[in-house]
């Protein structure tokens, strides 16, 4: 009986994944990814091309795991930021397989920039109905809330170290995750022409 194609592919695809989460796309090596999986060198050319493109397809499918399990809600971002931490605090590789694209592939995926529109359509349409503040543009509001939504991880080890708390411990993650979700409020929050509040939700709602 021939072996599975399928099976073999998905141990590639986990084993690269691991492979690139770790050492970025110039550091990751095709034969560890080839041992890990327990398959052919030579199949990771004939499924997925060269390591470039393997690479691109790794950071492509974690992105769309992502918007699966965190579906993107425009009418209630702060929710959505929430949601979003959660799942990056679980699967922290995404994060580093992110970062290592940006630093090794500056010219944007066209997966990546697709996967960002309907989000940036979607928040669009959220202020065309008074949802959430036009003080800011779509793209701004989106690459705010993606800021504060990794600002912790993504902090200096210097700056962390000077948490009040261990700067993973549960408590401290907590309370960041809770001062993350008010800020993500205040940023998307309609305002009067006084500068008051006009939306009915209070900043205690995201009181830790």
């Amino acid at each position: 009986m021939p072996p599975d194609a399928t099976a073999t592919k998905k141990r590639l695809l986990t084993a690269a994944y691991d492979e690139f989460a770790q050492f970025g796309l110039a550091g990751a090596r095709v034969d560890r990814i080839a041992e890990a999986a327990q398959a052919n060198k030579r199949l990771i050319y004939v499924y997925f091309g060269n390591k470039s493109d393997l690479f691109d397809l790794v950071v492509a499918n974690s992105l769309a795991d992502l918007a699966t399990a965190v579906p993107f809600t425009a009418e209630d971002l702060p929710d959505y930021a929430g949601r979003l931490y959660d799942y990056l605090l679980d699967n922290p590789q995404v994060l580093r397989l992110t970062g290592w694209s940006q630093l090794e592939r500056p010219d944007a995926p066209t997966a990546q920039v697709d996967a960002y529109r309907p989000k940036i359509a979607a928040i669009a349409g959220a202020q065309q109905q008074d949802r959430i503040t036009t003080a800011v543009t779509p793209a701004d509001v989106l690459a705010l809330l993606l800021g504060l939504t990794t600002a912790w991880a993504n902090a200096s080890p210097a700056l962390r170290s000077l948490a009040d708390q261990p700067p993973w411990d549960p408590e401290r993650l907590r309370v960041h995750r809770a001062a993350m979700i008010a800020a993500v409020q205040a940023l998307t929050t309609l305002t009067s022409t006084h500068g008051h509040d006009s939306t009915s939700q209070q900043s205690t709602a995201f009181t830790p």
